[in-house]
Order: structure tokens, then C-alpha cells, then sequence
């Protein structure tokens, strides 16, 4: 609605980095807390998110250059400057973050791998959940016409010429509901905490239910960058494939990690 929150001077602040910033430090925040239940260096995971932020920035933005090619957009328009300051794809950031977590650890950091993880992914929900707001900002990432009491009626043309918005026509405001999505998502995780059974159990349930969530608000999603073409299937867009592929990763972790025997033993109580 607002893709940029004011200038100073020349120098345009736009909504959508203001909310990406404020994503990563509450996001950051709720993964140290979450560490500290278990015992978990705070500064370790500071460092961590750091990597996995940057990591991230370039994953969304190569799985979107890759989703224009192979939907046929004009080199001239992939490698843009409106590509440099679009958001990209999250799923390519979740993915890239996701190999970087798994690499770093593997690596040693002084971090066990799975408890990590469980401190870790509540904060990304939340995260997600503040970076959709950017995106209803921005006026990326928009839905499908509707007209509904909520629908939401872009009219700034910066939203059109970076995202090719429609104007003057009711959307759903499914970034919206990718926000409710992923609060809901990060309260899942939240609950589910106290009662796990095994180390890395919050971290498959988080790519269980973030892939669900994906598949079910991909209903309302109504920019042209979806990637539906090649696949010759308009059900299944590229993040209903990347949401069906966090749901088969988690279930893959969650069968793989509940039955190794060190897996079982009790874990330390929230406070």
C-alpha cells in the first residue's frame, strides 16, 4: 500500500527493507530466547541467523531469476535493477538458509544440530510473518481478484512498476494471509515445544506445517511469476512444489530423527 515510508532527500526509505530489518532482529530475538530453554550459546546463534540471512537475500533472488527464465521473461528485465530491489522468492531464501544451517553445523559451531534447529524456526515463522507485511507494503506477491468486504485495492503506481501490481482492480490481500499463515504456524511451534519427544522435532514440524500453509494460501496468489507454465499443471504452482517439498523434508526428519535412540532421551523442561 505503501512501498515507500518516506524520503530523505533524494534517498527513498521503502517499506518493504524497514519491515525486513525489523523481521530479522524480532525473528533473531525469539530464536535466542528459545535457545537459552536448552542451554544454547545466544551469540552462537546470533552468528548463525547472520549467515543464514545472507544466504537467504540470495536464494529468494536466484529462484526468482530462475522462475523468470524458465517462464520466458526477457534477459533484459531478469537481470534489472527492479530485480535487485524486488524481495525474490522466499521458498529459495528458506531453502538456501535451510542448506547453510545444516552446513555450518555439520562444520561445528558448538551447536547441537537439532536443538538448534527447534530454537531456530519459531523465530523464522515469525520473521516470515513480518516480511509479508513488506510485501502487502510493496504491493509484491499480490492475490487474485476479488471482491470480497477485505479485498484490497492497489493504486501506487512504484507497486506496478516493480511488481507489475494491478491498480484500481480489488485483490486478495494473500500476503495477508501468508502473515496469519505464519503466526500460526510459529504458535504451532510455540505449543508443540514443551511436549516434544525428540531433539529436531519442532524443526521437521515447522517444514511440516510451513509447506501446508504454502499449498493452502497458493489458492489466492495472483502474480504472473508463479511459475505455473512449464509445469503444464495450474494446480501446481512453484511454491505449492516447494511447499509439497518442506512437507516430504519434514516428514522425512521427523521419521529419520524420532528413531535414533539418543533422540529419546528427556529433554529439559521450558521455563
Amino acid at each position: 500500500m505503501h512501498p515507500v515510508l518516506f524520503e530523505i532527500g533524494s534517498f527513498p526509505l521503502g517499506t518493504y527493507g524497514l519491515l525486513l530489518a525489523i523481521a530479522f532482529f524480532a525473528g533473531t530475538g525469539l530464536a535466542k530466547r528459545q535457545a537459552r530453554l536448552d542451554d544454547l550459546n545466544p551469540h552462537g546463534i546470533t552468528d548463525l541467523a547472520v549467515a543464514m540471512l545472507i544466504s537467504a537475500i540470495v536464494g529468494s533472488k536466484l529462484l526468482m531469476v530462475i522462475v523468470d527464465l524458465i517462464n520466458g521473461a526477457p534477459l533484459r528485465e531478469v537481470f534489472s535493477f527492479a530485480t535487485l530491489r524486488a524481495g525474490g522468492a522466499i521458498h529459495g531464501g528458506i531453502i538456501a538458509a535451510t542448506a547453510v544451517f545444516f552446513w555450518k553445523l555439520r562444520k561445528g559451531q558448538g551447536l547441537p544440530l537439532r536443538l538448534t534447529g527447534d530454537a531456530l524456526v519459531p523465530g523464522v515463522a515469525l520473521g516470515q510473518a513480518i516480511g509479508r507485511l513488506g510485501c502487502f507494503s510493496a504491493g509484491c506477491c499480490y492475490g487474485t481478484e476479488s471482491h470480497l468486504p477485505w479485498a484490497t485495492t492497489f493504486t501506487d503506481p512504484i507497486a506496478h512498476a516493480f511488481s507489475g501490481t494491478p491498480l484500481g482492480i480489488p485483490l486478495h490481500p494473500v500476503q495477508l494471509y501468508n502473515t496469519f499463515a505464519n503466526l500460526a504456524v510459529m504458535a504451532v511451534l510455540l505449543l508443540a515445544r514443551p511436549k516434544r519427544v525428540f531433539q529436531g522435532q519442532i524443526f521437521a514440524l515447522y517444514f511440516l506445517v510451513e509447506g501446508l500453509g504454502r499449498v493452502v494460501t497458493e489458492t489466492w496468489r495472483g502474480d504472473v511469476d508463479r511459475g505455473t507454465g512449464w509445469l503444464n499443471w495450474a494446480w501446481l504452482s512453484t511454491g505449492r512444489l516447494t511447499g509439497l517439498g518442506f512437507m516430504m523434508l519434514g516428514l522425512g526428519l521427523w521419521l529419520f530423527w524420532s528413531r535414533r535412540k539418543e533422540a529419546t532421551a528427556p529433554l529439559k523442561e521450558s521455563r
